[in-house]
């Protein structure tokens, strides 16, 4: 391009000269061939130059689709490392899908423009060459200087209008980028609008299932326990009254058949004789009251003891030892300190007594 951009200069310095200088009409002739040929030489050169800078738009047409096949599987293999990326960290998912977006989206768009520019390019070469050619055929018998000026004329005005095209162009691709970055952001915020209420919708009910179950639940135990009491205190109240009604009817009934004279008057329960030959048994040791202050008193038949003289610890489970008789229902034979009481242990009633029994 330089070097036919310096020999039009130098056609149109010889073009100039040969006007300025009166000249013989063989010199004018001659000087008007030598034109000639420099336009001549100068369209060859144009031509060459045109089929370089074809061949140059092929190699780097071929060198584009290398480079965008190049980027193609890059933009794969960045995309597979992304998508493990979004699966090896969830938490980062949303952070790193709007950036492949973004890139995706970049390159695309790059390759796109690309594709126009190198058509619209396409197109331009063509035309020009159209339009050159029509101009040269008809502005070949043109004077040599108008033909020039024209010629540049008209490569300023191609080369404003080329400016302008991709002004255009670019302000175009612009509108559309940016209206397209709009539109994906506002479908991505959106989708993660979406995402984000559902997750909060999912987690308050499972909050408030949750908080519903357990507050069921209590209230359902709560039911069951006062519910299992209420039968309870039904069945302890139902078992005391007929434990103590059936004690009371068997107390009475043993009460009535019980002689304290009797027994004393069979030689099986002696227990005089039997002491004295077994002195060791009736030796108990001391006798600890359930009250701290309490001292020894005489008591005698039909005196009312508390129940806690008469617990189990002060029972005699074997009377026979002491040759004592054998006891049913509510009585039994109770130590008060060295004296023997037989007590009904519903009532608490001493029924009979035999003083100074332990040594």
């Amino acid at each position: 391009m330089q070097l036919a951009e310096y020999l039009k200069s130098c056609g149109l310095a010889a073009l100039a000269v040969a006007m300025a200088v009166p000249l013989t009409s063989e010199e004018a002739q001659a000087a008007e061939n030598t034109a000639m040929d420099g336009a001549i030489d100068e369209q060859r050169q144009d031509r060459e130059a045109r089929r370089d800078r074809r061949g140059n738009r092929g190699e780097a047409r071929q060198q584009r689709r290398g480079n965008r096949g190049e980027a193609r599987q890059q933009r794969r293999t960045v995309e597979q490392r992304a998508n493990r990326g979004v699966e090896r960290q969830r938490a980062a998912r949303e952070d790193v899908a709007r950036p492949a977006r973004n890139v995706r989206s970049e390159r695309a768009r790059d390759v796109r423009a690309e594709t126009r520019q190198d058509r619209r390019a396409d197109r331009r070469a063509d035309r020009r060459e159209d339009r050159r050619g029509g101009r040269y055929d008809g502005n070949r018998n043109r004077g040599g200087i108008e033909g020039a000026v024209g010629r540049a004329t008209d490569r300023a005005q191609r080369r404003a209008d080329r400016q302008a095209d991709r002004r255009q162009d670019r302000q175009a691709d612009r509108r559309w980028e940016r209206r397209q970055d709009r539109r994906a952001d506002r479908r991505a915020d959106r989708r993660e609008d979406r995402r984000a209420d559902r997750r909060y919708d999912r987690r308050e009910d499972r909050r408030a299932d949750r908080r519903w179950e357990r507050r069921e639940d209590r209230r359902a135990d709560r039911r069951w326990d006062r519910r299992q009491d209420r039968r309870d205190y039904r069945h302890d109240r139902r078992g005391y009254r007929d434990g103590y009604r059936e004690g009371r009817r068997e107390a009475r009934r043993d009460y009535r058949r019980w002689n304290r004279h009797n027994w004393r008057r069979d030689n099986r329960y002696n227990w005089h004789r039997h002491r004295y030959n077994n002195r060791g048994i009736f030796r108990l040791g001391r006798y600890y009251s359930p009250y701290r202050n309490y001292s020894y008193r005489r008591l005698n038949i039909g005196f009312r003891l508390d129940s806690l003289f008469f617990g189990n610890r002060y029972w005699i489970n074997d009377p026979w030892r002491y040759r004592l008789p054998e006891v049913y229902g509510p009585y039994r034979w109770v130590r008060y300190y060295d004296d023997v009481l037989l007590v009904d242990i519903y009532t608490g009633e001493v029924v009979d007594v035999i003083h100074d029994f332990f040594w």
